[in-house]
């Protein structure tokens, strides 16, 4: 099931950022002094009171800035209002509620989404007067925060949190593929869907960004079935919200979450974008199979090379996912449609791929014996056993004397032998090194 999503909105400058870095406990967000600082979207992951969510930090919201950025900025947190199941409004004590203020109340009200207004830099907490202005917002009781010093973090999820939505199970069977397509609009996606599916199921419009939401398509095919998750860009109210270089991530990523395998469309008329890897990099961390289809390669012009070059082009640009297989294909000709849902087939069953410890050890110890675990001051790692602890993406536990001494180098040679081994082409596999206890 996907993530509900908690969205921080707010004019410049009051501290979106350092609440954003609180939540998740880390410093992704860019903390700096002064206005306009976080121009984009940046979306992480966060857990409180055993609800999970996905919570985005938006750049400061100036409703009267008319300059190419400040639309631009102004665009993305909109679009962030629209996704959000919940919003955090984020003021400034020590400014006390300014006419920027009302005028973002006014764009969230438009919403109706459930808001929690979070009155931040506020330096004592017995000086409730500092957030009693702010019941004006309408919004109800303001919680009281302190960015700087952590303070009242927990009563802003306590409230935020308690106005999710309630969890919806899916009733798909086990045996359902699940299938998402991302990437960025006007590449194909709701092309590939009526091409696999040989009928008009989804509107498809050359013009970028014509589905709204997230669209589920059930089918069968060869006894197999799948159930298509179509995301693209937005449109609202006739208007086109993101170009082709910006990409509706939070709709991706709800895809994404909810996806077996994950189809990164790339459209192979244009060629490779930042973009590109940006969108592929989601589906490689959420530990989802993926498959790289190369869209629109009829208009390609070709020569005996062509595909080949694609292919290291692709190889180069995604380093950390050389486990994808590339499928080229043209949705709209049906040219070598039918091959994908074969590739389809396989990562998901990698991506599920269960390996019998005994197997497991025996190919680490032979790695072992081939390239021994470096030394560190004398001192050297060593590896008491290994086992397969979860399925989807593939997880694997090494039991060693002194985790810190795993390097990110031996790790990746020892998970190059086990998909040596054991394949798991399409999917991300995990390895975590833990101290061997006493009892083990």
């Amino acid at each position: 099931m996907a993530k509900p999503i908690i969205a921080i909105v707010g004019r410049p400058n009051v501290g979106k950022s350092t609440i954003f870095n609180r939540i998740i406990g880390d410093r992704l967000a860019i903390v700096e002094d002064k206005p306009g600082v976080t121009r984009d979207r940046i979306y992480s992951s966060g857990e409180w009171n055993g609800r999970a969510f996905s919570i985005v930090d938006t750049g400061g919201i100036e409703i009267d800035g008319e300059d190419e950025i400040m639309k631009s900025v102004r665009m993305q947190a909109e679009l962030a209002v629209e996704e959000a199941d919940v919003i955090v409004f984020m003021v400034d004590a020590k400014d006390g509620l300014t006419h920027a203020d009302d005028e973002v109340a006014q764009m969230l009200l438009r919403s109706r989404k459930p808001i929690v207004v979070a009155v931040n830099k506020v330096d004592n907490f017995n000086r409730h007067d500092d957030i009693y202005e702010f019941y004006n917002l309408g919004f109800g009781e303001p919680i009281a925060i302190s960015g700087s010093h952590g303070m009242g973090i927990g009563d802003l999820l306590d409230a935020a949190v308690s106005k999710l939505p309630e969890l919806v199970e899916e009733h798909y069977e086990d045996d359902v593929i699940r299938v998402a397509l991302i990437g960025r609009p006007n590449v194909g996606k709701s092309s590939l869907v009526n091409a696999l599916l040989g009928e008009e199921r989804v509107i498809v419009s050359h013009v970028a960004g014509t589905t709204r939401d997230a669209i589920d398509t059930p089918f069968e095919r060869d006894g197999q079935k799948y159930v298509l998750i179509d995301t693209a860009g937005m449109r609202k109210r006739g208007k086109v919200y993101e170009t082709t270089e910006k990409y509706s991530v939070m709709r991706a990523l709800k895809a994404i979450e909810r996806a077996d395998v994950v189809l990164v469309l790339i459209n192979g008329e244009e060629g490779i974008i930042e973009q590109d890897k940006h969108i592929a990099g989601y589906a490689h961390e959420a530990g989802k199979a993926s498959i790289f289809v190369i869209n629109k390669w009829d208009v390609v012009e070709k020569d005996e090379k062509t595909m080949q070059q694609f292919t290291t082009s692709i190889r180069d640009h995604f380093l950390f996912m050389t486990y994808a297989p590339i499928v080229y294909l043209s949705a709209k000709t049906k040219q070598r449609l039918h091959k994908l849902l074969p590739v389809v087939d396989h990562v998901s069953e990698q991506h599920a791929l269960r390996i019998q410890t005994h197997l497991l050890n025996d190919i680490v110890s032979d790695a072992i014996a081939i390239n021994p675990p470096p030394t560190d001051k004398g001192r050297r790692l060593r590896i008491n056993y290994a086992t397969q602890v979860a399925t989807k993406p593939p997880t694997f536990v090494l039991f060693a004397n002194d985790p810190e001494m795993m390097h990110f180098s031996y790790e990746r040679y020892l998970e190059n032998k086990i998909r040596g081994a054991f394949n798991f082409e399409g999917t991300p596999i995990r390895i975590y090194t833990r101290r061997k206890s006493d009892e083990d």
